[in-house]
């Protein structure tokens, strides 16, 4: 099959339109609002994260990165949330909630419920005036320049905006706790990461 010159070029657009977005992004990074997270989700017991579309596919991947250092977390779907899935979360804990409007509806009945249970909110969004910003303790700037799609729709460029927050949150972690190779070598034995950890542990 070949590929026409407009398709091959918006394959290779998308790469320079997500590398710039990430590189502006930086910018956004406040040290003390990104510290005042990192000291939440290490010292929450458990941590909750919910979003719709693919935000919410985006906190799953959040939910397991925590996992993998040790940090009790489960992604609670928006729909199931309202349905008694929230009584994952107890006092201390804290819900992580990721919308790039800052306005997603489902998510805003959590808030109610996060607040009356004592759970700290940590949101990230675009929008720091959303109704998603103001009720949370802590607020982490998201920046999009634009979607990788020619409409400019997608949820392409955001996605991947999201996931670097999530991905220099558990980066900060990992330093903050100290956590050891051993440890995540015990609790990922599957895969090539299991095999990589055993072959370098055994000479």
């Amino acid at each position: 099959m070949s590929i026409s010159s407009t398709a091959w070029q918006a394959a290779v657009d998308a790469y320079d339109i997500e590398a710039a977005c990430l590189n502006e992004m930086k910018k956004y990074l406040d040290r003390d609002a990104f510290a005042k997270a990192v000291e939440m989700l290490v010292a929450a017991p458990r941590i909750g994260a919910s979003g719709c579309g693919h935000s919410g596919i985006i906190c799953q991947h959040f939910a397991h990165l925590m996992c993998c250092v040790e940090r009790p977390a489960r992604f609670i779907s928006p729909a199931e949330a309202v349905h008694g899935a929230t009584g994952f979360l107890q006092s201390g804990d804290v819900m992580v909630f990721a919308s790039r409007g800052g306005k997603t509806k489902e998510l805003l009945p959590i808030v109610d419920i996060c607040k009356a249970k004592k759970v700290g909110i940590i949101t990230i969004t675009e929008n720091l005036t959303s109704p998603l910003a103001t009720a949370a303790d802590v607020v982490l700037k998201q920046y999009v320049n634009r979607e990788t799609d020619k409409w400019n729709m997608q949820g392409t460029t955001s996605t991947t905006a999201l996931c670097m927050i999530f991905h220099a949150l558990q980066a900060a972690i990992i330093e903050v706790t100290g956590y050891q190779a051993e440890q995540f070598g015990l609790i990922h034995p599957g895969g090539a990461v299991g095999e990589k950890f055993r072959a370098s542990h055994s000479k």
